[in-house]
């Protein structure tokens, strides 16, 4: 289970890196194009959403490497014991508003399966939304992570 973890946590990280320089190329493409009179109206509806699959997986790759913004001045001050559970019921707050996401996000993938990009026709908005139940899934398997590697700490 740990391996294919491992194997879950490389492909994410080279579909954003994918993603990204797909996203960057589809922008420059798109304004050299239309500079040149000849504009591309489906590159801007696919960079946003590779934008979105990059924004969500990326959230998951920062929260597995502690690169998430935190602000722990007061609780550096705080005994041991204190700072774990603290920093515990932040995790148990973090996956119960995921539950709220991924739930959400499922709804909102629902919703939008028929609604197309203006730019490009037949491909459905769901694209775009199941980004959210898909990384808010996987940062439901990293914070649980987390939490057991704290548990396991103590």
């Amino acid at each position: 289970m740990k391996k294919l973890y491992e194997v879950i946590c490389r492909c994410e990280t080279f579909l954003i890196k994918v993603f990204l320089v797909s996203m960057v190329g589809l922008v420059f493409i798109a304004a050299s194009t239309r500079y040149a009179g000849y504009p591309i109206n489906w590159s801007v509806d696919m960079a946003v959403c590779l934008f979105a699959w990059c924004t969500f997986l990326g959230g998951d790759v920062a929260m597995r490497n502690n690169k998430l913004m935190n602000v722990d001045f007061l609780i550096r001050k705080l005994p041991e014991k204190s700072r774990t559970f603290i920093e515990l019921l932040n995790l148990l707050i973090i996956l119960i508003f995921l539950g709220a996401l991924i739930g959400f996000g499922i709804w909102l993938s629902y919703t939008t399966r028929f609604r197309t990009f203006q730019g490009i026709p037949g491909f459905s908005y769901t694209w775009v939304t199941i980004s959210v139940p898909i990384a808010g899934t996987l940062m439901v398997i990293t914070t649980i992570n987390k939490i057991r590697e704290k548990l396991r700490n103590q």
